[in-house]
């Protein structure tokens, strides 16, 4: 029986360290590869063609998901489509609601930690 209840407790071990850690990674990794590749193709536009640009872009958003969850770059994402849409009524609420500027602020937050980690050699 202990030894049944060994190999079981060893077995859960194991099944524990392939599953990973369960720290924070999980929200690392949480941005789909799709929304990453397009975060580096947005950044590179704005910095530059080059291998030195892709490489800074890419810790960027590598960065970014460390700091940010997903959920909400997409949320504060949204607010900054809806914020440069052609006017009007729903323009306005984007605008001027304030839950709607945290979520902005969290973003811009998260974006200059990510510049400084990545551009400025602080990571």
């Amino acid at each position: 029986m202990i030894r049944t209840l060994a190999k079981s407790g060893a077995l859960v071990v194991c099944l524990a360290a392939l599953a990973g850690p369960a720290s924070s990674e999980g929200l690392e990794n949480d941005y789909p590869t799709d929304a990453r590749v397009d975060y580096v193709f947005g950044c590179m536009a704005a910095n530059g063609q080059t291998r030195e640009s892709m490489e800074k872009c890419s810790c960027s958003v590598d960065q970014l998901a460390a700091i940010l969850p997903y959920d909400k770059y997409v949320s504060a994402s949204t607010i900054l489509s809806m914020r440069q849409g052609a006017g009007g009524q729903r323009q306005m609420a984007f605008k001027s609601t304030k839950i709607y500027d945290d979520k902005v602020a969290d973003l811009r937050r998260a974006q200059a930690e990510a510049e400084i980690r990545c551009y400025r050699g602080g990571a």
